[in-house]
This record gives structure tokens, sequence and C-alpha cells, in this order.
């Protein structure tokens, strides 16, 4: 094959991956897109049937060692995972890509620019500034900064789902009128997804949905104080369910149990519930 004719294969299959993304938001009913924090645990995820795949910032920072929400990994290297989870299958992926790597609404354009380039078919653009002492963007500059990402989505030659995120909640403003606001407005703005991480309870997540309608809503789940399921959640009108970095904080829960056994008991017996060698080496034969 060559040059032109690879390039011009990887852009049909990243239109078609777009394409199925697309689908699984207009199709009727919700739909559960995990978060894989690698390569593996993309892979691991396809094997189980699941259809379309989101990257965490928080998984993949703690998979390096790093802290999240503190603008510790890079945007470079933020793109080198993600292209690393787009080859590990042949599942559309969303990324995380937090607040665009920038303050500035250029910035946003750009990293939606750069998402395309790495194969990804979606993301989302936060309106958390990273900074401690004024953790949300002003109104108008988050208003601002979605509709540049939506403006640069919109140029591209497949359709990126662009998710505009409230992140009032996960900073302790707990202010749902205000979030409602930023959402409706981030929905006028061309955002094609609405997601306030942090909802925990059916009164507000009825709220949200009903706010942005009738644009999609993503609800989080896994975090602490939210138990709802999924039929719950799809009888609210969530359409689209993920788990942030739960996958990765249940992993590395398990490790670091096993790792206390061994430290303090001076005992094996968490291997008795570790998934056997033959069967994780054969899911990744696959």
């Amino acid at each position: 094959m060559s040059g032109n004719e690879s390039v011009a294969a990887r852009a049909a299959a990243q239109a078609e991956r777009a394409g199925r993304l697309r689908a699984l938001h207009e199709r009727d009913g919700a739909f559960v897109i995990p978060n894989p924090w690698d390569a593996g645990s993309a892979k691991l995820l396809a094997a189980m049937g699941f259809e379309a795949l989101a990257t965490t910032s928080a998984g993949y920072a703690f998979s390096i060692g790093r802290p999240d929400m503190e603008g510790a990994v890079t945007r470079d290297e933020t793109f080198a995972n993600a292209r690393a989870i787009v080859e590990a299958t042949e599942l559309p992926v969303s990324a995380d890509l937090e607040n665009g790597f920038g303050d500035d609404p250029a910035s946003c354009a750009e990293t939606v620019r750069m998402a395309a380039r790495a194969g990804l078919v979606g993301g989302s653009i936060e309106d958390a500034s990273g900074r401690r002492d004024a953790p949300i963007y002003p109104f108008d500059l988050a208003v601002d900064r979605v509709r540049a990402a939506v403006r640069t989505a919109r140029t591209l030659p497949f359709p990126f789902v662009l998710t505009a995120r409230a992140e009032n909640l996960l900073h302790g403003r707990i202010d749902l009128a205000d979030t409602l606001r930023r959402l409706e407005a981030y929905a006028e703005a061309g955002a094609d997804v609405l997601y306030a991480p942090g909802l925990k309870t059916p009164e507000d997540i009825a709220a949200v949905v009903k706010a942005v309608a009738p644009r999609p809503v993503n609800v989080v789940m896994g975090l602490a104080g939210a138990a709802l399921s999924f039929d719950e959640l799809q009888h609210l009108g969530v359409k689209r369910i993920s788990v942030g970095s739960s996958l990765a904080r249940a992993a590395y829960g398990a490790f670091l149990r096993a790792a206390h056994e061994i430290r303090a008991d001076g005992t094996f017996t968490y291997a008795e519930a570790a998934v056997p060698f033959g069967e994780i080496n054969a899911m990744f034969r696959r």
C-alpha cells in the first residue's frame, strides 16, 4: 500500500468510527462508554463487547506516577496515550481533553485539531481552569472556549462528537442553577453532548436532561455517593454513561490490597482472586 493509499485508508477508518460513535448517541436508549487508561485496558474492554471507549486523564496520570487535575501531564503525552488506545482496538474513542490544555479559546481549538490527528473521533472540553484560587472559568470565557472547540470540530472531515463539561460540582461549587446555565449555553454554542460530572441524585440528573434536551447527556458513575443503575439512568433520559477513573482505581485498589497483604501479613492469598494467566493472555492474543 502506497503512502497516499495508507493515509486514505486511515481517514476512511476514522470516518467509519466517527459514524459509529455518532450513531450511538442517536439511537434509542442509553449506552455505556467505559474508560480505559492504556492500550491493555482498552483491549480488555473491547473483548468484553463494549461499543465505544473514552479515555480518562486521571487513570492515565496514575499509570505514569503523576497526579490528576494539576497540569502534571502534557498535551503531547495525553495524545500519545490516546493514540495507543485508538490503535489497540477498532472501537471509536473519545478523549478526556481536560481544559483544552490552555485558558484561551485558541488552545481549545488546537487541542481538537490534535485530537483528530491522533485518530480520536470525539472529546470533551471542561470549564475547570486547574487553578486552586479560581477553579472554574468565568461564564463568558467558558462559552467562548466551547464555541471555538465546536467551530474547529465542524471543519473536520468526519463528525467529531464534542462534549462540553461543567465542572462546578467536582470543585466544591454545589450550584445547580449555574451548572444548568452553563450547560444550556454550551448546548447553544453547538456542543454535541453535555456533561456535569458529580451529579448524584435522580432529581438533579433529570433537571440537566430537561435543560439541554434534545441534546444527549453524559453521566459518570463510579464516584462516591452515586449509585444509580443503568436502567435508572436510562429511565431518567441519560444517553451516555461513563465511569471516569473508577476502573483504574478499582484495579489499583486490588493491587494495593494485595501488596498490603504481602507487606503486613506475609501471605499471598490475593492470587486466588486474580484473573488466571491463561485467560488474560488469551484476551490479549485476540
